[in-house]
């Protein structure tokens, strides 16, 4: 079974109680919300950890946790509650969050600073073998030589979750904004699995729990395999997915064919939804039930975009639990 439950002494502020931002439906769907920081929310924000440059945070893993405080603190202690359940409430689990006024590559530091304090209120982002770091930032051109889709512009990165090849757990995927030149195209795909039509058709198939071995490429910088089945269920025996089409290593003509049955029936599903995510702003789900991709894009010459990724588990104050008890 996967690691989170529903907390159940969380409660959800009300909007007009919610200090320095406000929450809202998006546009896409009401699955995913849309938390709009207000400018002078972030100014503060990064006015008070200006004494912490990123490099801090890589060193001294407690800063992320602190930087975290500042941010609470500043949204009056209700953005805490609001990030935990809406990442953990199964209808949503999904956020397009817009700090205002962070919005060019000059202010990467604060941008990364920024979302860092955001994930560390619902969790701890893992180590990421691929940068050495508990993040990644990389840059997406128009010529590419790698390894796997990720830097691959002019084609669809199809849906998946992250953290299929490594064994940690994966609540939580933060994808950022850091950059782009030369862009067209290119918008984060995600699709939440209730909204999948044929879920239960692949969930209740003998082949949804079979334990499958998910390999990775040199660029992750995991030389482990792991073996897990596709799907799980959460606390209330709902379908969970751990699934990257790249990295499953099918062992026989039976597995073969219903993973590519799967694959072409994420792709073609009419709830996939494509969402812009601005510069500065980053796109924050629930790994175990959204999948996520990025569709093609344009090619230019000059075609230039910088992600920074995090990516970790779910903790929360349990009752009976806190210091002192």
């Amino acid at each position: 079974m996967n690691a989170f439950t529903q907390p159940k002494d969380l409660v959800m502020p009300q909007p007009s109680a919610a200090q320095g931002f406000s929450l809202v439906p998006s546009a896409q769907s009401p699955r995913l919300l849309e938390l709009t920081f207000a400018r002078a929310t972030v100014q503060a924000f990064c006015a008070a950890v200006a004494e912490w440059p990123v490099q801090a945070l890589e060193y001294k893993s407690f800063l992320r946790f602190r930087i975290a405080k500042v941010l609470d603190e500043l949204c009056g202690n209700t953005l805490r509650p609001v990030l935990l359940n809406s990442l953990m409430d199964r209808a949503t689990g999904g956020l397009l969050v817009r700090p205002e006024g962070l919005n060019d590559v000059t202010q990467a530091e604060d941008m990364v600073k920024f979302a860092t304090a955001v994930a560390h209120l619902l969790g701890r982002s893992n180590h990421d073998a691929m940068s050495g770091q508990f993040y990644a930032r990389f840059v997406v051109e128009n010529v590419d030589n790698s390894d796997s889709y990720l830097r691959q512009p002019h084609r669809v990165m199809e849906l998946h979750n992250d953290g299929t090849f490594v064994d940690q757990i994966t609540d939580y995927v933060l994808m950022m904004k850091i950059d782009e030149q030369n862009i067209e195209g290119g918008n984060s795909l995600i699709l939440h699995l209730d909204d999948w039509e044929d879920r239960d058709a692949f969930f209740h198939h003998p082949l949804a729990r079979r334990v499958m071995r998910w390999t990775a490429p040199p660029s992750k910088r995991v030389d482990k395999d792991v073996f897990h089945a596709v799907f799980d269920v959460d606390a209330e025996g709902r379908p969970t997915m751990r699934y990257i089409d790249q990295f499953v290593q099918p062992k026989d003509f039976e597995e073969g064919n219903w993973l590519t049955d799967l694959s072409t029936s994420l792709e073609g599903s009419k709830h996939k939804l494509s969402v812009p995510v601005p510069v500065g702003n980053f796109l924050l789900i629930n790994n175990l039930y959204w999948l996520h991709g990025r569709d093609r894009f344009t090619p230019h010459p000059g075609l230039r975009r910088e992600l920074m990724r995090q990516r970790g588990y779910f903790s929360y104050p349990r009752l009976g639990h806190q210091q002192g008890q």
